[in-house]
């Protein structure tokens, strides 16, 4: 019985603090990054996502529905020990406090990046996993461009949600209707995902025992009490999104902000916004708990909610040893 596929969840993702200091620098992360998503956290900046595959010095922006661009605002350069920066005052403003989240491509991890063009008719696309992606987000990064359109398992494959959205619309265009393989994912003739003659990424996943997990949840209105969700690891990333009341925002935490229980410092994908405080949730060994209130954003009661994790550590190593709790 394997335990966890990665024992060292930090050789492929990590969450880090910097501080911005308007001069040209390296954020060391102990690897080489295939993508990076960066937020400032005190001022009103948008999130920003540079990948490997489009290449460095380019950016998307989750609160956007605009195409790539070479602003300057981006990771300029991947490097062995992590990433460069430039003096660029929106990624790397003087004394702004800033968070990036970062991962390598590797079907260990279960992580792969596809660029495709679109054919404006229905298409299978290949990625590199060998296993069933349980999460992929779509982008047109060419031309006018067009909003976000993710593929989450548990809305199944006739729906589909964005970062622009309030929930998941029956959108049988985006990913055909049709359950993604360990080799493919089908695309309809949805104008966001497979318009023809543009060009897209996607950020393909696929679930790893002890390093990543994309599920569902349903709110109880109870605070301090509220549902418990298993992963398998202490998340060190979770991303939360109501499926049931429209107008609500992503919440995003990690485990280096707050760096302790609770989690209470979110930011949100679809805005430019600051970072808030409020108690979300606790990180435990195994998973997750929803300890906040009634709120929209993490424990209405009734609503259902999707999250995607990854791993700080895995909750029992490859040998069969449990790691220690938080």
């Amino acid at each position: 019985m394997a335990f966890t596929d990665v024992d060292n969840p930090e050789s492929f993702f990590v969450a880090t603090l910097y501080t911005g200091n308007e001069t040209a620098r390296t954020i060391t992360l102990g690897f080489q990054p295939d993508w990076v998503w960066t937020k400032c956290r005190n001022d009103a900046h948008s999130n920003i996502l540079t990948d490997s595959v489009t290449g460095s010095g380019k950016r998307l922006k989750t609160d956007s529905t605009n195409a790539q661009d070479t602003s300057g605002a981006s990771v300029a350069s991947f490097v062995s020990t992590g990433y460069t920066l430039t003096d660029n005052s929106t990624i790397n403003g003087n004394s702004n406090t800033n968070v990036s989240w970062s991962w390598k491509e590797s079907a260990t991890s279960g992580f792969d990046l596809v660029q495709y063009t679109g054919n404006g008719g229905t298409q299978n696309i290949s990625h590199n996993l060998s296993a069933v992606p349980k999460l992929i987000i779509g982008k047109q990064i060419s031309g006018s461009s067009n909003g976000f359109g993710i593929y989450h398992f548990s809305l199944g494959n006739g729906k589909a949600i964005a970062f622009d959205n309030g929930t998941a619309s029956t959108a049988t265009a985006f990913f055909n209707d049709t359950t993604p393989s360990s080799s493919v994912f089908s695309l309809g003739d949805s104008g966001r995902l497979n318009q023809s003659g543009e060009t897209y990424i996607a950020y393909v996943f696929a679930e790893k025992q002890g390093f990543s997990k994309m599920g569902k949840y349903q709110g109880n209105g109870v605070q301090n009490g509220g549902p418990f969700c298993y992963c398998g690891f202490s998340p060190a990333f979770l991303l939360i999104k109501n499926n049931t009341t429209t107008s609500t925002n992503w919440q995003l935490l990690d485990n280096k902000r707050q760096g302790y229980n609770p989690q209470n410092e979110y930011l949100q994908p679809d805005g430019t916004g600051t970072e808030g405080s409020v108690n979300i949730a606790e990180f435990k060994s195994n998973g997750f708990r929803i300890i906040g209130d009634n709120s929209n954003g993490w424990n209405k009661s009734g609503s259902t909610y999707i999250y995607w994790a990854f791993a700080e550590r895995p909750f029992v190593n490859s040998k069969g040893q449990p790691n220690t709790t938080r």
